[in-house]
């Protein structure tokens, strides 16, 4: 595979040597400029997140590797006939099975790719499901596969290294039909919207854990969780239409001004509306279908976009009708 240990700081600086060679020297073509162009902004994307390349395949690893000890954990705990008891067929259920030893495959690839790279992979960690049935297994199948999804979505802006990125590519394609069959298996909607939701690296670490107890010495990620955010006490999830007031719960609400939801098919990918501290709620805004991320905000842009820097707390997952 493609040597991973190329950075972008000697690309670009050799294609800026190069640019402003002696006047008799060959000149960057336009495309080469543009690729120029994209790979500095690479290069500030991901200084301004404190990740390199090696870092972004850690992540990737440590995600990996949660999910592939949640679907072993699930099968050992679970037989077969708890999952056909939900409507699954056999052929279903091996699929699900395919799903776990694919992940297992994503592991050994990003190990190696580490390993290659001089670079020692993070370990797997100690982790709680919480699922107590196959019923709760698969619905937090659903959730983590769309979590895999946005986090190699969002990853890819940051990559400077083409290897990488194309290396993430195929396994990106695969989550994405992970994420398919669970939502066609569970009886939803297979494609709720016409495209998937990229999040950042922080933001998925946060989502992820909540799931992960402790990890070996040196498989700590260099990230730290957004605080927490859930549904206060009392709401119905069932209920949360376009229109409908959330109510939130999170100890870092003090000084909160707008609910940032992420989803698919949003102009910048994030919805804003006004968070009414007194109660704690927000509007849910239209447009939104599926598993949609909510945050809650200090600044609501109107480009839509929603950075680290505005998030108090979250994303929670909600799923919207």
């Amino acid at each position: 595979m493609p040597s991973i240990t190329k950075t972008l700081g000697a690309v670009v600086a050799g294609l800026a040597a190069f640019a402003s060679a002696a006047p008799g020297a060959p000149k960057l073509t336009r495309s080469q400029m543009k690729i120029h162009e994209v790979m500095k902004r690479q290069n500030q994307l991901a200084a301004a997140a404190g990740l390199t390349d090696l870092d972004i395949l850690q992540f990737a690893l440590t995600l990996e590797h949660l999910e592939t000890e949640f679907y072993r954990l699930g099968f050992q705990q679970f037989p077969a006939s708890d999952f056909q008891a939900l409507g699954l067929s056999q052929r279903q259920i091996d699929d699900l099975l395919k799903i776990g030893e694919t992940e297992e495959s994503h592991v050994v690839l990003l190990q190696g790719a580490l390993a290659q790279a001089g670079v020692q992979p993070v370990q797997a960690c100690q982790y709680n499901f919480g699922f107590t049935d196959a019923a709760a297994m698969v619905a937090t199948a659903a959730v983590l596969e769309n979590v895999g999804v946005s986090a190699y979505a969002g990853a890819a802006q940051l990559l400077s290294d083409p290897g990488i990125l194309t290396t993430a590519a195929t396994i990106l394609s695969v989550e994405a039909r992970h994420q398919t069959f669970v939502r066609a298996a569970t009886g939803v909607i297979a494609v709720p919207s016409a495209f998937d939701t990229p999040l950042s690296a922080k933001m998925v670490f946060s989502l992820a854990a909540p799931f992960i107890t402790s990890c070996p010495e040196g498989s700590n990620l260099a990230l730290t969780a957004f605080p927490s955010l859930a549904l206060a006490a009392g709401q119905d999830a069932a209920a949360l239409v376009a229109g409908s007031q959330v109510q939130l719960q999170s100890d870092q609400a003090a000084g909160a001004q707008f609910c940032g939801f992420t989803g698919a098919g949003l102009v910048g990918g994030t919805a804003f509306t006004a968070f009414d501290p007194a109660v704690g709620a927000c509007t849910v805004p239209q447009g939104l279908s599926g598993i949609v991320y909510v945050s809650i905000t200090s600044a609501g842009p109107l480009s839509g976009v929603i950075t680290d820097d505005i998030v108090l707390a979250g994303p929670m997952i909600m799923q919207v009708s």
